[in-house]
């Protein structure tokens, strides 16, 4: 069946032409402006040769750029390749040539590393830089390039199951790996979001700090609002006290983000002065977010968290709590048309409630594959089952609970230790701004548990038999971590999830 994913923005257009699409810092897009970008995008890509399927990367941070050369690339047929715009340039390489990636799109701030990447892979033929009315080096300016092209006319014709996006997973095993997501599976989930999940309307304003060459902020924010007909207010880099002025200048209605968003807003100073009165819709994903800062973030603000759970593979949604079925702490119930189980390390189905297996996902949801990958494929997809790495439980009611990362997993003296049971025990005590529990070997046990810790201002007198008093009141003797680590603060990702990988060393 034809599908394409621009037909949604293009519809918006065509519905609120004058309505404001996007905000960055003092500009302002409508439907109508954006709209002709995104065909002009198009257009420049067919003058520069540029055919269907080949795959256009962008090395941007949230700009209007990133918008237009997305939804362009889907406009002309071409997937795109969204890169993490903190990578060097072995890595933007390493993704270029992987990905097959015949242009990359940046801006002028990121060119060193984008010209050092792209100059190492012959299939890379044009570098476009916006924010450079000259970029050196052969480089073609963005502007210049939508001002000389011609629109095009009619979105190139795609089936639901083409891949849109390719989509790298962050790689903490081996290389990145590249996930197809197809138009079908970034519509519907759109759609979702903006109609069974919270909803969306032209009313809406969102602020984005979510990184978009994430899922969570193409999908939950980018592609679902404009759906809607709202508006995003794009940031390019998430700082809690520049995310609530946002908000209060623009009244925004409607914000996503990962924990370490949440917890930055829940301990900024002088809230008072921000007036967020407009927001109605609040939405975490990404990683658990501990129930004491759901509790203490609502009390806070007077407006809701709504939980969700997916992942890249995943569109992102694969499970949320609607306001008619939320329940604190859990990531909801499979969202419409999607499958979720839970299976034992053997691979059989678990039917009993509250009995920890591995997450396994199925429905329109789901990536067709990784990129020029069968071997991976074939070990995260069995009979249309997603295997997610992620260790839960199912309650009565049929709510999911995420319990942890499959390789998170810690065996203590042949026990399991599941840490993100230990980081909310953690975040119940008072001195605690940001936990995390990672495993490290001991000649014993086997592992040990960790706790490293970034302390709340104020409580700098708080010591390491503290935290694991407090932690023994709560949990089982096997459970509670035997040495703390206090640091300033804990090293994060660009969406803002913290990185165990770096803690362990």
């Amino acid at each position: 069946m034809s599908l394409n994913l621009a037909t949604s923005l293009r519809e918006s257009a065509r519905l609120h032409a004058q309505r404001i699409a996007l905000v960055f810092g003092e500009n302002t897009w409508t439907y109508a402006a954006l709209h002709d970008a995104v065909r002009r995008f198009a257009g420049a890509l067919s003058d520069l040769g540029i055919e269907r399927g080949q795959h256009i990367a962008l090395l941007l941070p949230n700009t209007p750029e990133f918008t237009i050369a997305y939804f362009g690339g889907a406009y002309a047929g071409c997937p795109v390749v969204p890169l993490n715009a903190l990578l060097t340039a072995d890595e933007i390489a390493y993704h270029l040539d992987d990905g097959d990636a015949i242009a990359l799109v940046t801006v002028s701030a990121l060119l060193p590393q984008a010209q050092a990447a792209a100059s190492r892979v012959r299939a890379c033929r044009h570098l476009i830089v916006a924010g450079a009315a000259a970029p050196p080096g052969g480089a073609l300016a963005f502007d210049r390039l939508l001002a000389t092209a011609t629109p095009c006319t009619q979105i190139t014709p795609t089936n639901g199951d083409d891949t849109a996006v390719l989509l790298y997973t962050s790689g903490t095993t081996g290389k990145p790996k590249g996930a197809e997501l197809t138009h079908s599976n970034l519509m519907l989930n759109a759609h979702i979001f903006r109609t069974d999940l919270l909803p969306l309307t032209a009313d809406t304003v969102a602020l984005c700090a979510l990184p978009l060459f994430h899922i969570f902020g193409q999908t939950a924010v980018q592609n679902a609002v404009l759906a809607a007909g709202g508006t995003v207010v794009l940031m390019p880099r998430f700082d809690a006290a520049g995310a609530l002025a946002l908000m209060a200048q623009h009244r925004v209605r409607y914000f996503a983000g990962v924990p370490t968003m949440y917890f930055g807003l829940l301990n900024q100073p002088d809230v008072s002065r921000y007036d967020l009165g407009a927001l109605l819709h609040c939405v975490s994903g990404g990683a658990p977010l501990p129930l004491e800062v759901i509790r203490a973030f609502e009390a806070r603000y007077n407006v809701q968290i709504l939980e969700g759970y997916g992942l890249s593979e995943t569109s992102p949604a694969a499970s949320f709590n609607t306001r008619a079925k939320r329940k604190p702490g859990s990531v909801g119930v499979p969202v419409w048309g999607c499958e979720m189980r839970l299976v034992d390390e053997g691979g059989g189905e678990i039917t009993a409630p509250l009995v920890p297996g591995e997450i396994q996902i199925k429905g329109h949801n789901v990536m067709k594959g990784y990129w020029k990958n069968p071997e991976a494929t074939a070990a995260a997809l069995q009979d249309g089952w997603f295997s997610s790495g992620d260790i839960g439980h199912r309650d009565a009611d049929g709510h999911y609970f995420i319990v942890d990362r499959k390789k998170d997993m810690i065996i203590r003296g042949g026990f399991k230790v599941y840490p993100r049971e230990i980081e909310e025990i953690l975040y119940g005590h008072a001195a605690v701004a940001e936990a995390a529990v990672i495993g490290i070997p001991h000649a014993s046990h086997g592992e040990e548990v960790k706790a490293v810790i970034a302390k709340r201002p104020g409580h700098e007198a708080t010591t390491e038999q503290h935290i694991i008093d407090h932690c023994r009141l709560h949990l089982a003797p096997f459970k509670a971590p035997r040495i703390v680590e206090f640091r300033t603060s804990l090293p994060k990702g660009p969406s803002g999830k913290i990185l165990k990988r770096e803690l362990r060393g």
